[in-house]
């Protein structure tokens, strides 16, 4: 097992690379999609059922964790992985996103933010210093740099000056990281739709240098068109043998989307969140299952996924569970869309590695076309 952190680039299929970061925690195989573990938990998912899916990594977010439990109890147990029971890597976000988006009464400035908690109102400042510092508390493999997430939309001179303030805040982060083999820090390319702003972040970006990068400011709001138009162009101006992360995406026609755009990494809680409230993702599209048309039926969700919801159970009755707002409804459901979502990357991969990437497109969005079995 590697001591170090390092990435290797094992193949590519027009933009679509195949790829694998080693790590002292573990391998993990890319393009590779990220479960979130918001407050230490895949809501719904034992760790292990995690595993089972083909996960090689999760993402813990540092806002929640430094407001519940905290940070320093965490570090006082061990660390996030032994407290969570996760023995792969965990990848952190900064916590800039849920300052911007969760907290009330919040105050920026050059020095950092300024919030109170929505959980009990206290009063908390998180700075890039005070980012790594809960990071490297936590003990995640991958750190992310403390940044603002531009809002969209945001005219040029807003989006600029937000951009600029990141990338100084990238410098900070950067400085407080300090040295520390094995683990990796991340930078964020930022500036909204802007192809200049792109350009001018990712030379910054380059500049301090990384053993990663993410594309930020994406998935805010501004739509598939316009976030595709901007990774037409903005993975290509980040590091070719570094990691590239897409943050917070997403629907499984923008994970293929953005693989075939350079895209190595993403997250988002979508799966999971779906899950719970009934949304079904299939080869065939979304079903919902508190439609009426699932309760009389015998069939599983989808005949070829290898997990237990449809190994084991009906439509009909992950129907009735979730009627019944029973629990395994949730713990089910996610399971099943944990599993298309990994089965998904595994489908990439293989065809990256076979030279087929744009047929594995076509077919997928054949598929979805389709739409769901015929009801009984």
């Amino acid at each position: 097992m590697t001591r170090r952190f390092e990435f290797e680039k094992l193949g590519q299929d027009g933009k679509a690379r195949l790829g694998v970061i080693r790590s002292p925690r573990g391998e993990i195989r890319t393009p590779a999609f990220m479960p979130v573990g918001t407050a230490g938990t895949v809501k719904a998912m034992m760790p292990e059922s995690v595993a089972s899916t083909g996960a090689d990594i999760l993402l813990g977010n540092t806002y929640h964790l430094m407001l519940r439990p905290t940070a320093e109890r965490i570090d006082r147990l061990g660390g996030l992985h032994k407290f969570m029971n996760w023995d792969k890597p965990i990848l952190t976000d900064s916590g800039g996103f849920q300052v911007m988006s969760l907290s009330n009464l919040r105050k920026m400035s050059e020095e950092g933010v300024t919030f109170k908690s929505h959980i009990d109102g206290s009063r908390h400042t998180l700075t890039p210093e005070r980012s790594m510092e809960i990071q490297r508390l936590l003990g995640s493999d991958i750190v992310m740099c403390f940044d603002e997430c531009t809002p969209f939309p945001a005219d040029p001179k807003v989006s600029m000056e937000s951009m600029r303030l990141s990338m100084r805040w990238a410098q900070r982060s950067r400085e407080a990281f300090g040295d520390r083999p094995g683990h990796a820090l991340f930078g964020i390319q930022q500036g909204s739709i802007y192809r200049d702003q792109r350009e001018r972040s990712a030379e910054l970006l380059k500049a301090i240098e990384f053993e990663g990068y993410a594309v930020g400011g994406l998935a805010v709001g501004e739509g598939q068109d316009t976030m595709f138009e901007v990774l037409d162009y903005a993975p290509d101006m980040l590091p070719e043998d570094k990691p590239r992360y897409l943050m917070g995406v997403g629907k499984p026609d923008d994970i293929v989307g953005a693989v075939a755009r350079g895209i190595d990494m993403m997250d988002c809680v979508l799966p999971t969140r779906s899950g719970r409230t009934g949304q079904v993702f299939t080869r065939h599209g979304v079903l919902n299952i508190k439609n009426a048309r699932h309760q009389d039926d015998p069939r599983p969700v989808d005949e070829s996924c290898s997990c237990p919801a449809c190994r084991n159970y009906s439509r009909a009755y992950l129907h009735h569970v979730f009627r019944a707002q029973e629990m395994i409804s949730g713990m089910l459901l996610t399971w099943h869309n944990l599993q298309y979502y990994q089965d998904l990357m595994q489908g990439m991969r293989g065809a990256i590695a076979g030279g087929t990437f744009d047929q594995f497109q076509s077919d997928f969005h054949a598929q979805r076309a389709q739409g769901d079995i015929e009801p009984l």
